[in-house]
């Protein structure tokens, strides 16, 4: 079964990274559907039916996105809201439609791994800082994986650098 990969940015034709990563899952269709939020539903008036029903057809999802403001672009947040609905994400005894489907979180991060620490600036792991997600994943049963996220861009955006990102992103959805 394929991987549905969720790609949540709200400037894509300008990103540095999840520009490239997202050409790279396109050229993988039967092994990846790609659904960008932003070009869906550009007035970000989510058709939540569909939503659901395209998790429902996946095993795997994964969410794509820049991590910045240490969380994620709000619409992802807003999916979350309307999409993880009572009765069908949780709640009831026809509830629970993402159990056992396996999510991850795959993002993107200006500064570099180090600064996120309690001995480093941003004081917080990125970890302890994607904590919500899991806790709302595991609430509606489903199977939180670990993530993936590249680090630098701040610092390290070169063609080369970029590119090397690449065969990582793709490794990790595969072992996903």
């Amino acid at each position: 079964m394929k991987t549905l990969v969720i790609v949540i940015h709200p400037d894509i034709k300008h990103s540095v990274i999840n520009s490239k990563w997202l050409a790279a899952l396109n050229r993988y269709p039967n092994k990846y559907t790609v659904h960008q939020l932003h070009e869906a539903y550009p007035d970000e008036k989510l058709d939540v039916a569909a939503e659901q029903k395209l998790i429902e057809a996946h095993d795997k999802i994964v969410f794509q996105f820049p991590f910045y403001w240490f969380n994620c672009p709000s619409f992802f947040k807003k999916w979350l809201d309307e999409v993880m609905t009572y009765g069908w994400a949780y709640g009831s005894r026809s509830g629970y439609k993402m159990a056992g489907k396996k999510i991850a979180l795959a993002m993107s991060l200006g500064v570099d791994e180090h600064e996120y620490s309690p001995s480093a600036r941003y004081k917080y792991t990125v970890e302890e800082l994607t904590r919500p997600f899991e806790l709302s994943f595991e609430y509606v049963k489903a199977d939180y994986r670990p993530f993936f996220a590249y680090y630098g861009i701040e610092l390290n955006s070169t063609d080369a650098w970029i590119e090397r990102s690449i065969p990582q992103y793709l490794d990790f959805l595969d072992a996903l």
